[in-house]
């Protein structure tokens, strides 16, 4: 061989192995930006301790989540299983969202969109009434203007209900639909909205005060912590608003799933421990700090979490989070650095939101609609009923109120369990005017 040609064949060898190596480059590269990110655990990140509260009976769970900062917890210790049903109530159509309780009155509304008062001791209905055409949210009481706000699919708006009477006292449109539990703050409501946007309006009087595009659509329903709230969108961003002027004061990004795919928060987040806890469509348990939006950790489960978390430090446990999965399961993970404290099968889907209960996590799911409940230490199996769906289980400390499919039940402690039966059930009321 010539030296031309020797010369222009280690040219081409030269030529193809830089042409192989720029090949795997772009692939690595392609498979680094394509696949599940990893996890993320900072364990600098903030965390602050919080004192234990002891419930007492007659407490009220005014708003979907219990408080305004949506930890779903009450430490009634003494409602422990076995539980026994002492009445149960026809809500008619499909109850997605668990009722709240204030000053011995439950309130709650079908997805038809007909809103509930019953009495909580006997299961009798004051009123229902009308309000929608679809609704998908649980409803929020003022104890100042004594007044019920709901956020409802169909027609997009927040509407404002005399508890008393359930008459609408004000209803103002949204430009798209909302499924956006509210949360007053002071003298206002706030809301999220489809359209993108977070709205705040005067809690007497319906009166617009601000609105805040945010990053997706917005079906979560914003948590609310020292002037400010946090509320997760479809766009894959945590956000922090505050209350006063609806000013952003940080904003975080989700990490995704694969092929580049963006996360998406459907579940309304939980604020303890210095932290902002949420699930996300990606699959995983986010926490951040609350002051400045830093991811703390992230974890990840085997399907999609739908599920709000309830957060606690128990008498017996250690400050956690508990949640249920699309992949079937119900985690508990400790709160500072998300590590997995137990996890139980939860029977099917869970697509609603976990409630904590005493020492007794209640999950339901969706698939074999049944309501589970767990000892939060250990993990075991201590409850099951058949019934349930979504969001199962509220308490004002003198009764737990399980959510069904379309019933709602009133159990107090007891050795025999009643399975739910069908027909008219004891305090059934009548249709409202």
């Amino acid at each position: 061989m010539n030296f031309v040609s020797r010369l222009w064949s280690e040219h081409r060898i030269a030529t193809l192995a830089g042409v192989a190596l720029l090949i795997a480059a772009v692939a690595l590269a392609g498979y680094l930006i394509l696949k599940r990110p990893e996890d993320i655990s900072n364990p600098d990140a903030a965390f602050e301790p919080e004192p234990q509260k002891k419930a007492k009976p007659g407490i009220d769970w005014p708003l979907y989540g219990g408080n305004p900062q949506r930890t779903r917890y009450l430490g009634a210790n003494r409602l422990k299983p076995p539980l026994k049903v002492a009445w149960q109530f026809n809500g008619r159509k499909l109850l997605e969202y668990s009722p709240i309780v204030v000053d011995g009155w439950l309130y709650f509304v079908n997805n038809n969109g007909q809103a509930f008062s019953v009495k909580a001791r006997t299961g009798k209905a004051r009123w229902v009434r009308d309000i929608a055409q679809l609704n998908a949210s649980a409803p929020t009481y003022d104890k100042r203007t004594k007044l019920l706000f709901v956020s409802n699919l169909e027609p997009g708006q927040v509407i404002a209900l005399d508890s008393r009477t359930g008459r609408t006292r004000w209803r103002r449109a949204l430009p798209g639909r909302t499924e956006s539990s509210p949360v007053v703050v002071g003298d206002r409501v706030i809301a999220g909205c489809e359209c993108g946007t977070l709205y705040a309006f005067k809690a007497k009087t319906g009166k617009p005060l601000w609105e805040t595009g945010l990053g997706g659509e917005i079906k979560a329903a914003p948590a609310f912590s020292e002037g400010v709230v946090y509320v997760g969108d479809y766009g894959g961003q945590m956000s922090a608003v505050r209350a006063s002027d609806g000013s952003v004061k940080w904003q975080t990004g989700s990490q995704g799933s694969s092929f580049g795919r963006a996360g998406r928060f459907y579940a309304t987040p939980a604020v303890a421990f210095g932290r902002v806890y949420a699930g996300n469509l990606d699959g995983r348990m986010y926490s951040f700090e609350k002051d400045s939006g830093a991811l703390a950790w992230t974890q990840s489960t085997g399907g999609y979490v739908y599920s709000a978390p309830a957060v606690a430090d128990t008498p017996k446990t250690p400050p956690s989070v508990y949640f249920g999965s699309y992949d079937g399961t119900v985690y508990a993970l400790d709160a500072r650095n998300g590590g997995q404290r137990w996890s139980a099968p939860a029977g099917g889907y869970v697509s609603g939101a976990g409630s904590l209960i005493g020492e007794t996590v209640y999950i339901a799911n969706i698939t074999t609609t049944e309501t589970h409940g767990f000892d939060a230490a250990s993990g075991r199996q201590v409850f099951s009923f058949r019934d349930g769906a979504y969001n199962p289980v509220i308490s004002d400390g003198k009764r737990i109120y399980l959510t069904g499919k379309k019933r709602v039940y009133a159990m107090t402690p007891g050795v025999k369990r009643e399975k739910p039966g069908k027909g008219t059930e004891k305090g059934q009321g009548g249709k409202g005017k």
